[in-house]
C-alpha cells in the first residue's frame, strides 16, 4: 500500500531538527515565558509551536476528507455556511404559554430563524401546574405545558410547516411531542411536514442534569418507540438531541463531553438494534447537542472531533450503510456555566467568542445566551442583543465564506487527534465497566465530573484561572442592569385555565385512553400511539406520566455524596 502520509520523512526529520534548534538558540534565548500555565481550559498542555511533526502521521482523505464526505471532520455539508448559515435558535420560555407565544413571535420578527421552547421545572419533571410538587415553580425558568390546550396556545400563530422547534424535555419527551403532532394536525399541518427536534436524551439525566421519572430501562424503551413511530410517521423531526450541554455546565471537560455524549449516543444505537430497528431507519434522525465554552481552539476541535468518531463507528461498528447515518449534525449553546453575575455586560463578549467557536466548529444551529442569564431569565432587550451577535457573526465577520477554514493547522489538527485519543480511552473504560447504563449505576460518570468540577474551582480560587470580573480586574461598584420578572400571578392563572380544563373535557374518554396505555406499557407495543391518544383526549401530563409511574415506577439515584 502507498504511504498516503502528507509528509515526505526526509522533510519531516529536517523539520524536527530545526525546531529542536529554534526552540534553544531563539525561543529560550529570549527569556522566561509567562508566569502561568499554558494549557487548554480542560487542562490539555499546549506547546509553544507546532509545526508538521505534530500531525506526521495524518492522511487528508481518512483522517479529514471532503466536506459533506467521509468521515466529515470537515464538516457535514458540502457547501456548509457558502450555501445557507446554521439555524438561530434562541432558547426561550416563561411564564403562560400565551406570554411565550409573544416572545417567540418577537424573536421570528427579529429574524431569528427557528424556535426552542424552554419548559419550566414542573413541565420537566412531569407535575401538572396544580401539583403540590409544582408549587412556585409554575412558569419561573420555562414555560408552564399542562396539556394540548397549551400547546395549541404556545403556536397560535406560528405555521408549523414553515417553522423548525427544537423542544428541550426529556422524562416526558413522548407526551410533549404527542402535543406538538396534535397542534400540527389542528393546524392542518399533517405529520410528515414537521421540523424539529426533542432533546429526549434521558442518558445524560441520569449521568448531569438529573431530571429523570423512570428507570433507565423504561426509559430507554419509550426512546426507542419514539425512534419507530417517527421513522414511520414524522421522517422530518429529529427524534433525540444527544446532549453533551449540560454534562459540560455539570463541570466536565471539553473530552468528557465529547466522550460521554458519544457514548451516549452509541448506547442510543444499541438499544434501537436491540429493538430490532435497521439503523439506517432511525440514525440518520439522531442529532447532538454541544456547549460552546471559552477556549476557542479547544472548541473547534472538540466539534471535528465528533464528527470523525461518529462516522467512524458508525461505518465500521454499526454497519450503517445511508450517509446520513454518519454525518453528526448538532445545536450548540453557548457556556451559561461561563457567564458571570459581576459585571453582566462582560458576558456579551464571552456569548460573542463562543458563538464563534461553534461557527468555526461547523454548527447547524446555535444558540446565544443573553448577558442577564445568569441572574434571571433575559429581558427582550438582552436576547436581542445575543441574537444580533449571531447575526453579526454570519454576516459581518467574515468567517462563514469558506468551509473549516482553520483545517490544516498544525496546532489544530493535533489538538483534534488528541481529544479523539481522549474520548477513545474513555470510551475503553465505559465498556469495561459494562456500559453506558451499569456505568451510571456504578456512578462513574459522576465522580469524573465532579472530579474535573473541584479541580476547576480550586483553578479559579488559586486564580491559576482568571474570570475577568471575578477573580481579577474586580470593580467595587457592581453594575446594576434591568432583571425579567415573572408575574406571581402566573401560577394561580395556570391553575384556574387546568381547572376549567378538567371540568371541560370529556372525562370518560380521559380515562378510557389512559387505561389503554397502562395496558399498552405492560407489553410490547409501541406506547406512541396510545399517548397521542391520551393528548387527544386533553389528558394533562401528570396524569399520562402518573399512569405510566404505575407500570414502571420511578428511579431513585445512590448518590456519590
Amino acid at each position: 500500500m502507498a504511504d498516503k502520509k502528507m509528509f515526505d520523512d526526509d522533510k519531516l526529520k529536517n523539520i524536527k531538527e530545526e525546531n529542536k534548534k529554534w526552540k534553544k538558540e531563539v525561543y529560550d534565548a529570549k527569556g522566561k515565558e509567562r508566569d502561568i500555565n499554558f494549557q487548554t481550559i480542560s487542562g490539555v498542555p499546549i506547546d509553544p509551536l507546532y509545526t508538521p511533526e505534530n500531525i506526521e502521521g495524518m492522511d487528508y482523505e481518512e483522517d479529514l476528507g471532503w466536506p459533506g464526505c467521509y468521515p466529515y471532520t470537515r464538516g457535514v455539508q458540502p457547501t456548509m455556511y457558502r450555501g445557507r448559515v446554521w439555524t438561530m435558535r434562541q432558547f426561550a420560555g416563561f411564564g403562560t404559554a400565551k406570554e411565550s407565544n409573544e416572545r417567540y413571535r418577537y424573536l421570528l420578527s427579529q429574524g431569528q430563524t427557528g424556535l426552542s421552547v424552554a419548559f419550566d421545572m414542573p413541565t420537566i419533571m412531569g407535575h401538572d401546574s396544580d401539583s403540590y410538587m409544582a408549587t412556585g415553580e409554575v412558569g419561573r425558568v420555562g414555560v408552564a405545558i399542562d396539556s394540548l390546550a397549551d400547546m395549541e396556545t404556545l403556536f397560535d400563530q406560528i405555521p408549523l410547516d414553515q417553522v423548525s422547534t427544537s423542544m428541550t424535555i426529556n422524562a416526558p419527551a413522548s407526551i410533549l411531542y404527542a402535543m406538538y403532532i396534535a397542534t400540527g394536525e389542528k393546524q392542518g399541518v399533517p405529520k410528515d411536514q414537521l421540523r424539529g427536534t426533542i432533546q429526549n436524551d434521558i442518558l445524560k439525566e441520569y449521568i448531569a442534569q438529573k431530571s429523570w421519572i423512570f428507570p433507565p430501562e423504561h426509559s430507554m424503551r419509550i426512546i426507542t418507540d419514539i425512534f419507530e413511530y417517527s421513522a414511520k410517521n414524522v421522517p422530518k423531526w429529529n427524534t433525540i438531541s444527544i446532549s453533551g450541554y449540560h454534562i459540560r455546565e455539570a463541570g466536565s471537560t471539553a473530552a468528557q463531553e465529547l466522550a460521554f455524549t458519544l457514548a451516549d449516543g452509541f448506547a442510543y444505537v444499541e438499544a434501537g438494534k436491540e429493538k430490532g430497528l435497521d439503523v439506517d431507519d432511525f440514525a440518520p434522525r439522531l442529532s447532538f447537542f454541544f456547549n460552546a465554552h471559552n477556549d476557542v481552539f479547544e472548541e473547534i476541535c472538540k466539534y471535528r472531533a465528533a464528527r470523525r468518531i461518529w462516522a467512524k463507528r458508525m461505518k465500521e461498528k454499526y454497519g450503517a450503510k445511508d450517509q446520513r447515518s454518519l454525518m453528526l449534525r448538532f445545536h450548540t449553546q453557548t457556556a451559561g456555566c461561563s457567564l458571570t453575575a459581576q459585571q453582566p455586560e462582560n458576558n456579551i463578549v464571552r456569548t460573542a467568542y463562543q458563538a464563534m467557536a461553534a461557527v468555526l466548529g461547523g454548527t447547524q444551529s446555535l444558540h446565544t445566551n443573553s448577558m442577564d442569564e445568569t441572574l434571571a431569565l433575559p429581558t427582550e432587550k438582552a436576547v436581542k442583543i445575543a441574537l444580533r451577535t449571531q447575526q453579526i457573526l454570519a454576516h459581518e465577520s467574515g468567517v462563514t465564506n469558506t468551509i473549516d477554514p482553520l483545517a490544516g493547522s498544525y496546532f489544530i489538527e493535533s489538538l483534534t487527534n488528541k481529544l479523539e485519543q481522549e474520548a477513545e480511552e474513555y470510551f475503553e473504560k465505559i465498556d469495561a465497566l459494562g456500559g453506558v447504563i451499569p456505568a451510571i449505576e456504578k456512578n462513574f460518570f459522576q465522580q469524573e465530573i465532579t472530579d474535573a468540577a473541584y479541580k476547576q474551582q480550586e483553578e479559579l480560587e488559586s486564580k491559576e484561572r482568571i474570570t475577568v470580573g471575578v477573580n481579577e480586574y474586580i470593580e467595587d461598584d457592581e453594575m446594576e442592569i434591568d432583571l425579567f420578572k415573572v408575574d406571581p400571578a402566573v401560577e394561580e392563572n395556570q391553575k384556574a385555565r387546568l381547572a376549567k380544563l378538567r371540568e371541560e373535557r370529556d372525562n370518560e374518554e380521559v380515562s378510557n385512553t389512559l387505561n389503554a396505555l397502562k395496558e399498552t406499557a405492560k407489553g410490547n407495543d409501541n406506547l406512541m400511539p396510545k399517548i397521542l391518544d391520551c393528548v387527544k383526549a386533553y389528558c394533562t401530563e401528570g396524569e399520562i406520566i402518573s399512569a405510566l409511574k404505575e407500570v414502571f415506577g420511578e428511579f431513585k439515584e445512590d448518590p456519590i455524596f
